[in-house]
């Protein structure tokens, strides 16, 4: 990795040379120069589009946690892992450099208040979003040169390619663990309510198996097109005690997103809604690991796991946590 003043960002109206620690560069070399930026987007002259995410002074996200970033996706590359091309950190800026990847973030198609925009999102596609975002987390958890552990997986930071391939993004809070490590445990617990484990938001523990909880939160969003809601003012239920209802009663295909007018395969559905309790169970492990999620989607047959009724932390649609343990 090498550190060099070649690239420019605009600052208000003038012109700053800041640093960018580039984490991979072809054989070639890699020209960087008169990098233009505008609003977030960019390219580089050699004519490749990139996504910039500037930092604000206020976010929570630290300068180390972009240093953790970029050490980590420097070593890691996979098709559903977005390219992290670079990052600057001078001054205030904190500057970090994607590839560009046209459909932005799932949450925004998926949750989009225009139902046109939602409808985008037929079966085929969201069964190819669930099996990139496996093959994705497998990779992470099991086939790369590092075992890691995202702790932040969430509809938000799944983007999309032009042909909707997912790419998971953002590796700030990820942790690199030992080959032959299971779980760790922080004080400190970061991460966003609705999608973190229950053994991680109330005792700190985090592992593969907090990751698949995340995980399987995130499948059954993209089935129903629901938010993780716990609204005590209009008694709504949360979605993971709505999916289970609707899986004791056998009436899953009611809580499908509406936006797919019932166009969907009903053995797929139930296929992923039972993968996505499988992992929100309460024991982390009951769940399984991405590949027997891997070899579950791409089987014509599946066997059905016992099940119990997932545990819920009381937690609302997505916003961001950070606390200390007691």
């Amino acid at each position: 990795m090498r550190e060099s003043p070649i690239i420019y960002a605009p600052i208000g109206q003038d012109q700053v040379s800041v640093y960018l620690y580039v984490t991979s560069v072809p054989e070639s070399g890699m020209d960087l120069h008169n990098m233009k930026i505008s609003n977030n987007m960019g390219t580089l002259r050699d004519g490749e589009e990139i996504a910039v995410k500037r930092m604000s002074n206020s976010s929570t996200q630290g300068v180390e946690e972009l240093k953790n970033e970029l050490a980590l996706v420097a070593k890691l590359s996979h098709k559903n892992l977005v390219r992290l091309i670079g990052v600057c950190l001078e001054q205030q800026e904190r500057l970090l450099v994607y590839e560009f990847v046209p459909n932005r973030s799932l949450d925004l198609i998926l949750f989009a208040r225009d139902s046109a925009k939602r409808e985008q999102l037929d079966w085929v596609m969201r069964y190819k979003i669930i099996e990139g975002i496996t093959r994705g987390l497998q990779y992470l958890h099991e086939d790369s040169q590092l075992k890691v552990v995202h702790r932040d997986l969430k509809a938000n930071n799944i983007l999309l390619d032009m042909k909707f391939s997912p790419k998971i993004s953002d590796f700030g809070l990820a942790k690199i663990f030992g080959r032959e490590q299971t779980q760790a445990i922080t004080s400190r617990v970061v991460g966003t309510h609705g999608y973190m484990a229950p053994e991680y938001m109330m005792r700190g523990n985090y592992s593969v198996k907090s990751d698949a909880f995340s995980f399987g939160v995130m499948v059954l969003k993209i089935v129903t097109g629901r938010k993780n809601i716990h609204d005590v003012s209009q008694q709504s239920e949360d979605l993971l005690t709505k999916v289970w209802e609707h899986w004791t009663t056998g009436t899953v295909p009611e809580i499908v997103d509406p936006c797919m007018n019932g166009s969907f395969l009903e053995k797929e559905v139930l296929k992923c809604v039972h993968i996505g309790l499988l992992c929100v169970q309460g024991n982390p492990a009951e769940r399984p690991a991405m590949s027997t999620v891997v070899t579950m989607l791409g089987s014509e047959t599946f066997t059905l796991h016992a099940l119990a009724k997932p545990r819920t932390n009381g937690a609302g649609a997505g916003a961001d946590y950070a606390g200390n343990m007691p």
